[in-house]
């Protein structure tokens, strides 16, 4: 029988292992532009389970299980940070309720996560990640092996034999010559795990050279003080729900004895922050719910007069559901923040290619944004299920996920916005439509040689996107921008909105801006903007 305290190790380890092959999984990345990243993405979300494992009292497989899958998915950066998120938010479904798992509620809790992650993907693609676990799952199921660390083993040798077909069911992968990235970050999750199960030792980590989360948390605080401080204790707890009392009562009991009330509902347990004069109070409110753990209570005032100096990244404070609609849009560069800012947008969720935010990013964002509707703009394809993700992980407002791609799809939903309209799904259907009519090209660089959807591609090339497609290679910025424009530009088309990155300088983006003027008719308005974004020197927009 596996017991919690294996279990919980067995997560570490995999987090551990993930870690240490993160970049050779991250080089399994096929499309060549520079991206988030596969192995770092999935790395950094498993890490936020472990790190919560590692100062938790769980003690059961099914409090292990719920412990890991709580804090994966709010750590889930990335498309596949959030299906491993929802696979072991499905496992841990599986081990409910279980002291100890034996053979048999392994396989199950596999077969459901499985099931879980395949239920949130519209279109789930063979030969990823998904076919990984399912391949591997299936096998469990059908074993009738009853030793729990012979068919973890077991499992890992199926999921193996699973990744190394995947390129015979995806042809760019064989094309490339590599391996399903995804799908092989999750064979070095199970091998780490299967690591554990067979030994009993936890692989070690690697150095962390970061602050720890407890550090930035501290400073955080310490930082967003002003010189008047209501509210002297920032009080944190989970409450483990042993009830069904409404958590609503909770928030406005909180609310009534101080500020910055967070009040998460999430399945078994319901998460606390407030800052506060009786602490006291707080956690005897959150016992009429259940039993409390990770009580965390912090003199802001002794922190702020120590800790004056430091400006670490402020964190957001919640706020009451007031106006009737807010906007949240996630982006990078100063010229694109302030851009959303002037069309409305509450807060801007720093992120972008090479930096996806994760679903507790994009959630404090949400919670912070005054509003009954919260309208959020992921912008960028592989943010939009971390996005979605804060759906079910907020109650005392409505939270709407626009699909968005690209930075001008996020801005002309934006302006498609009607305020006075009451109806939100006439509203989301407006500005899903102007965000699909808008085209968009972008220019980056080749982050790897790749022979790719028909291009050979070398590294440090200049790469030309069409709607996220790669289209042309050049090697002068200027010439791939009047070319870039000339394709998107159709009989039809009238603006032309030409972003700028933090790597272009203002000499050559007017040149940009000419030789983009010299391929359009005399027609089109075209507007420069210095956007400031990373990865892409050129971002454009054709209307």
């Amino acid at each position: 029988m596996i017991n919690g305290a294996l279990l919980r190790d067995a997560f570490i380890s995999g987090a551990h292992n993930i870690s240490k092959n993160r970049q050779a999984v991250d080089r399994l990345n096929v499309f060549p532009v520079p991206d988030g990243d596969t192995g770092t993405n999935m790395s950094m979300t498993i890490d936020s389970a472990a790190k919560e494992l590692e100062r938790s009292s769980a003690s059961t497989v099914s409090e292990v299980s719920a412990t890991a899958a709580t804090a994966l998915l709010r750590g889930a950066r990335g498309n596949s940070g959030v299906i491993l998120s929802l696979l072991f938010r499905g496992f841990s479904k599986g081990l409910k309720g279980k002291e100890e798992a034996n053979a048999r509620d392994i396989a199950e809790a596999l077969k459901i996560g499985v099931e879980t992650a395949y239920k949130a993907v519209m279109k789930p693609t063979e030969g990823t990640i998904l076919t990984v676990a399912r391949l591997a799952a299936e096998y469990a199921v059908a074993s009738e092996e009853t030793d729990e660390v012979k068919l973890w083993a077991g499992i890992c040798a199926k999921a193996k034999e699973a990744l190394d077909d995947t390129p015979n069911i995806l042809p760019v992968l064989k094309k490339a010559g590599v391996v399903d990235a995804g799908g092989k970050g999750l064979l070095c999750i199970f091998e780490g795990m299967k690591h554990t199960f067979e030994t009993g030792e936890v692989i070690e980590g690697e150095a962390v050279t970061e602050a720890s989360e407890e550090e930035e948390e501290y400073n955080a605080a310490a930082a967003d003080l002003g010189e008047e401080i209501t509210f002297t204790y920032c009080t944190e707890f989970i409450v483990m729900k042993e009830n069904s009392s409404d958590p609503l009562s909770l928030r406005a009991y909180l609310e009534s004895i101080g500020d910055s009330v967070v009040v998460v509902d999430d399945d078994d347990i319901i998460k606390v922050h407030v800052h506060t004069n009786n602490p006291g109070n707080a956690l005897q409110e959150g016992l009429k719910f259940g039993s409390l753990t990770k009580m965390k209570i912090e003199n802001m005032r002794e922190q702020h007069n120590g800790q004056k100096t430091a400006q670490p990244k402020k964190k957001l404070s919640a706020a009451e559901p007031t106006e009737e609609y807010g906007f949240v849009s996630v982006a990078a560069g100063e010229g694109i923040e302030n851009l959303f800012r002037e069309l409305g947008a509450n807060h801007i969720v720093s992120g972008g290619q090479t930096m996806n935010p994760s679903t507790e990013d994009i959630l404090e964002a949400v919670m912070a944004t005054p509003a009954k509707v919260v309208f959020v703009l992921p912008n960028n394809k592989n943010i939009i299920m971390a996005a979605e993700q804060t759906i079910s992980l907020v109650s005392d407002r409505k939270v709407c996920v626009l699909p968005t791609k690209t930075i001008p799809q996020g801005i002309s939903a934006m302006l498609a916005f009607n305020p006075e309209e009451e109806n939100v799904d006439r509203n989301l259907l407006d500005m899903s439509k102007a965000a699909e009519n808008v085209a968009t090209g972008q220019i980056t660089f080749a982050a790897r040689d790749s022979d790719y959807d028909g291009h050979r591609i070398k590294k440090g090339e200049m790469l030309g996107l069409e709607n996220g497609k790669v289209a042309f290679t050049e090697k002068e910025l200027i010439k791939a921008s009047g070319r870039l424009a000339k394709d998107l530009y159709k009989k039809d088309s009238s603006f032309v909105t030409i972003f700028y990155g933090e790597d272009v300088s203002e000499e050559d983006a007017v040149k940009i801006e000419a030789e983009v003027k010299a391929k359009l008719p005399e027609s089109a308005e075209i507007t420069l903007v210095s956007g400031g974004q990373p990865v892409y020197y050129v971002i454009m927009s054709v209307e």
